[in-house]
């Protein structure tokens, strides 16, 4: 007999699959096969964002077990800022060196060396007793981004009028349709290596989840696994980053469509998630291809912002069982 798991994981696929389909044929108004050229241009848009929303979504689901809420999400760990203060440093001392400001794969360096930046000292600040205690986590991952964002915003004030919409830009978040082979390989690697960890650590996350003394008394090594799992998060988070720019909601929806389908164990809800973050991403990277604003399609972060944004009042209904007052 099916069990309803794999009823659900099945559906996971063939959704992700469809979409991966729809986006490779859709351009902007025409639909249909491309041209050879034209083709590998969609293909390679297509892998990035699957690369990256895997990378989003298995770090959410992991996030939200290890945290035990289900609001929580890999940029609770302060990567995005992070990144986002780098490429913003970047652009600046370019343009205090007279050079040609950062684009395309160029922004990856920069990105990936403030999400690391960031993602290091919010481990750092997090550790108590040897181990890492998940309310501090997320406190220094709040200060530790406030600080990144506040360091963006006073970059970007110093930039020249004309560079500051090339940064703008890609703090929306875009799926680049010709990836730096080097950033999709690593996001690409961390996405599977972290999905693979994960389901293979199942049983531990699923005794995590519950109560630090209902984890050791089962013998889950709690302190070296949230050591490995949110640094493996905040890896797969930067490498998503640097791939694709910030880009929100994604690592927060996806496991939750993933735990409506496949159920809550995580042996199979990590891969879920994963699959679930691929085809969101890719999705929504189709859905704006056919929204037109008169002056280009809509950046890629506007679109999961405001999808996501209703989506998080409806998670936070549900989670709370009222509105906030």
């Amino acid at each position: 007999m099916i069990g309803l798991a794999t009823v659900g994981a099945a559906t996971l696929i063939v959704v992700a699959a469809r979409l991966l389909v729809v986006r490779t044929l859709d351009g902007t108004f025409v639909v249909g096969w491309p041209s050879a050229v034209l083709g590998q241009f969609r293909i390679d848009a297509v892998l990035a964002a699957a690369a990256a929303g895997a990378a989003l979504g298995v770090s959410g689901a992991i996030m939200q077990t290890l945290l035990r809420n289900p609001l929580a999400s890999p940029f609770v760990l302060g990567v995005t800022s992070g990144a986002g203060a780098g490429v913003a440093l970047a652009s600046l001392a370019a343009a205090w060196a007279g050079m040609a400001a950062p684009v395309g794969a160029a922004l990856g360096v920069p990105a990936l060396i403030g999400a690391v930046t960031a993602l290091g000292v919010v481990l750092l600040l997090a550790r108590r007793g040897g181990s890492i205690d998940p309310v501090t986590l997320i406190l220094s991952g709040v200060i530790v981004g406030a600080i990144a964002s506040a360091l963006s915003t006073v970059a970007e004030s110093l930039l020249p009028p004309e560079r500051r919409g090339l940064l703008a830009g890609w703090l929306f978040g875009r799926i680049p349709d010709v990836p730096d082979p080097g950033a999709l390989t690593a996001c690409a690697i961390a996405a599977c290596g972290l999905t693979a960890l994960a389901a293979t650590w199942g049983s531990r996350l699923d005794a995590a989840a519950l109560s630090d003394d209902e984890a050791r008394s089962v013998g889950v090594p709690l302190a070296p696994m949230r050591t490995a799992m949110f640094l493996g998060c905040g890896v797969a988070t930067a490498a998503s980053v640097a791939l694709c720019g910030p880009i929100a909601f994604i690592g927060l929806l996806a496991p939750h469509c993933a735990r409506a389908l496949v159920g809550p164990r995580n042996r199979i809800l990590v891969v879920g998630s994963a699959v679930a973050g691929a085809g969101l991403l890719i999705g929504a990277d189709a859905l704006r291809q056919w929204i037109d604003i008169g002056g280009g399609r809509l950046p890629l972060g506007a679109v999961t912002a405001v999808a996501g944004g209703i989506a998080f009042l409806v998670l936070l209904r549900k989670t709370t069982g009222a509105w906030p007052r």
